[in-house]
């Protein structure tokens, strides 16, 4: 169910005049008419147009009772929930696919990469097929490498604490 907001603005009193416009009713009328193409332009909508009263001080002591014309203008909501559409994302793809053939790879193409592996030629480091195997699978995080020792700080802080407890 949509949801409005509602303006409400003074109807002009006077004519407004404008070329070729002649006459005091044209006037009052192309005066009505600049007002609502101009609430119009900022996505207001025109309602109605109402007379009420408007109780007023007259004096110290006395008030009286002044009709006061008005115009209503509504537009939707800018900031409603209804409104807000979000966009959904591709699911993501495997890693080593192609694109657009997400989830292809067979378990035959993965047992066929780990023998790949083992049949390497022996002079391969046991680390570089452990990074093969790293790189075969995607766990979500942007990168995959190991963290590479710690910083020169924590170095330090890890060296005090051992210090300390050796002492207790």
């Amino acid at each position: 169910m949509p949801r409005y907001e509602y303006k409400v603005v003074p109807a002009p009193q006077k004519g407004l005049k404008g070329k070729g416009v002649k006459g005091a009713e044209a006037r009052f009328a192309h005066a009505l008419q600049e007002l609502m193409n101009g609430l119009a332009g900022y996505g207001w909508e025109y309602q109605r147009a109402e007379t009420l009263p408007s109780l007023e001080r007259s004096g110290l002591t006395s008030t009286t009772t002044e009709w006061r014309n008005v115009l209503v203008f509504r537009r939707l909501r800018e900031h409603d929930a209804e409104i807000f559409a979000p966009e959904l994302l591709p699911p993501p793809e495997a890693v080593g696919d192609e694109p657009g053939t997400a989830g292809s790879e067979t378990a035959e193409t993965k047992i066929n990469t780990q023998e790949d592996i083992d049949d390497a030629d022996g002079d391969a480091e046991p680390a570089a097929a452990e990074k093969i195997n790293a790189t075969d699978f995607d766990n979500g995080v942007e990168d995959t490498d190991d963290v590479e020792g710690i910083g020169s700080t924590l170095e330090k802080l890890a060296a005090t604490r051992k210090t300390d407890k050796t002492t207790d």
